[in-house]
């Protein structure tokens, strides 16, 4: 005979691909980004002076920024908002706010325009945006920070049955002092320690919610790695398995084949078939 024709399934191995894996953010590294974040103090009308809590927290709180008024006894939300948007924008890092009184409203008005910058909130004693006529204003909605509406049931300013309100249009968590009046100098919040302790559990959550989004990022980019992996692994076997089948269709090819040549007259013999390890080996 003149010779024979070797078929062989062919197997292709994908290369494995093996990438750095960046390692999770340590609870150390997002404290230190968090301790570098800026407090922007926004006091209401008249400011705070010297004895009012907002005054005592700016010496307590490294990074702190007072927000200053073009006149401090015309309450004229779009001119605050923009005070507070100014130096929103200019600041570097998270910032975290400390309102009082109608300075609440204006932060709320701007920090809802910048809201992917703001890590925290506090609101004491919020104006009553009514008495102003500025509720039309103000977001209606969830605030996507995390919020805290600090308020007294004896508010000359604002009702607590209003503070609830807003706060939960807001989704902020509520804090009832009780009788504590406006929440000021006059009524006798000078250094507030709790006051302190609010701005530091807000950034105890931003550490939390910084966390959470980069660990979610982080198994994100681990689970895309993986399908990926998984998919150039599929294609190998695919590719494997294209192979063996097209070796079956090769045998009964050549079966198809002799029937026709039997059929047309042609003498054919049964081929000492050696069919081994995806080899097939057929004299002609």
């Amino acid at each position: 005979m003149p010779g024979a024709v070797l078929l062989k399934a062919s197997a292709f191995a994908a290369p494995r691909i093996f990438r750095a894996q960046r390692p999770r953010p340590t609870r150390a590294q997002h404290s230190r980004m968090i301790s570098m974040s800026t407090t922007l103090i926004i006091p209401g009308l008249r400011s705070s002076g010297p004895t009012h809590w907002q005054t005592w927290l700016e010496r307590r709180v490294s990074g702190s920024i007072r927000v200053s008024q073009s006149n401090w006894n015309d309450p004229h939300l779009p001119d605050w908002a923009a005070r507070v948007r100014r130096e929103i924008v200019r600041i570097d890092g998270p910032i975290f706010l400390a309102a009082h009184s109608f300075g609440a409203l204006a932060a709320v008005q701007a920090a809802s325009d910048h809201a992917e910058r703001i890590s925290g909130a506090l609101l004491v004693a919020p104006a009553d945006p009514e008495h102003f006529g500025v509720a039309e204003f103000l977001p209606t909605t969830r605030l996507t920070f995390p919020t805290i509406v600090v308020a007294s049931v004896n508010d000359p300013w604002l009702s607590f049955a209003s503070a609830s309100h807003w706060a939960r249009l807001w989704g902020a968590d509520l804090i009832n002092l009780g009788e504590a009046g406006h929440i000021n100098s006059e009524a006798g919040f000078g250094p507030w320690p709790e006051g302190l302790a609010l701005i530091e559990r807000l950034r105890r959550a931003a550490e939390f919610r910084l966390a959470s989004e980069r660990l979610a990022a982080w198994n994100l980019s681990q689970a895309r790695q993986s399908r990926e992996q998984q998919t150039r692994h599929g294609g190998a076997m695919r590719r494997q398995g294209f192979g063996r089948q097209r070796s079956m269709l090769d045998q009964r090819d050549i079966g198809g084949a002799a029937a026709l040549l039997r059929a047309a007259g042609w003498s054919v013999q049964r081929p000492t078939a050696n069919i081994a390890g995806g080899k097939i080996t057929t004299p002609l």
